[in-house]
């Protein structure tokens, strides 16, 4: 369970360490539920969770999953250095279709097809898919999430524009499974 605004001496604190801008722009899930990306998780929006057993997940798309299982103290700070490792099994498309984001808040998560694959704001010349009909998710904790189906034609450009309306749930979005 994350929680936000509490006493420091109940929560323990986890710190991410991540070496590349691969790492940065990883999402992390904190027990399955998306939390935001590595980069960002610091300050006023650090990790601070309750006393007890915690799966902390990274994911990238076209990297291995990062997971590991914590144990979170009270008022005690950890560090946990992540290492991404491309997923060799994983191969891109001959033929591609671009889909462009403008997305507010720009952290939010992009899943396609039920797969992560960054937050909005990384895909600044546009997000590179295999054509046909592809669903695409974009959530972020405390903000309603959106979702659209599109059918790209091969070499299509299609623009995906939203601002997430305040208001959805305070948790993130679900490991798929």
């Amino acid at each position: 369970m994350l929680a936000a605004h509490a006493d420091n001496r109940v929560l323990g604190e986890i710190e991410l360490d991540g070496a590349s801008k691969v790492e940065k722009t990883s999402g992390v899930w904190v027990d399955g539920q998306y939390v935001g990306y590595l980069g960002e998780l610091k300050g006023s929006k650090k990790l601070l969770l309750l006393p007890g057993a915690h799966q902390i997940t990274v994911r990238q798309g076209g990297y291995l999953d990062f997971t590991q299982a914590v144990s979170v103290r009270a008022g005690e700070k950890q560090v946990i250095s992540v290492k991404m490792e491309k997923d060799t099994s994983v191969r891109l498309p001959r033929v591609t279709a671009e889909i462009k984001l403008d997305v507010r808040p720009s952290r939010a998560a992009v899943f396609v097809d039920g797969v992560f694959i960054g937050h909005a704001g990384e895909f600044g010349r546009g997000l590179l898919v295999e054509p046909g009909k592809r669903k695409i998710t974009i959530t972020l904790p405390g903000y309603q999430t959106f979702e659209t189906e599109i059918d790209l034609a091969p070499n299509q450009k299609s623009t995906i524009k939203t601002d997430l309306p305040a208001g959805g749930p305070a948790q993130g979005t679900p490991l798929p499974q």
